[in-house]
């Protein structure tokens, strides 16, 4: 069987693998083998922190729900409780979007609540 030196594959491998990598500091950016470990370490990353940012937004929607149930003499616990008593089927981030575009709307619903 003919020798295979695979000089071309290699070389395209490893630019393909480079060009993720670019603006990365030290060996990851130059050095194939460092550069897929922090190839797959990103990836985990941004696999997990798309998560952690979808609990970021429901609790900043439960902050902002809360500020604008205050004024109103009602905390935010009892508020959800009261919500699903009334069979409103809004969630935390329509309620939250009504609480900041539409104040008049919010007191509507917060008044049928209470």
């Amino acid at each position: 069987m003919t020798r295979v030196k695979k000089g071309a594959n290699a070389l395209k491998s490893r630019r393909n693998i480079l060009k993720q990598v670019k603006g990365y500091r030290f060996g990851r950016s130059t050095k194939k083998r460092e550069a897929l470990t922090a190839i797959a370490k990103a990836g985990e990353s941004a696999f997990a922190h798309r998560r952690d940012k979808k609990n970021d937004m429901r609790s900043l929607w439960t902050v902002r729900l809360n500020a604008a149930l205050r004024p109103h003499g009602i905390s935010y616990s009892k508020f959800i409780g009261a919500c699903k008593k009334a069979n409103i089927e809004l969630d935390r981030k329509v309620l939250s979007q009504i609480a900041l575009d539409a104040p008049e709307v919010f007191e509507a619903i917060v008044s049928k609540v209470k």
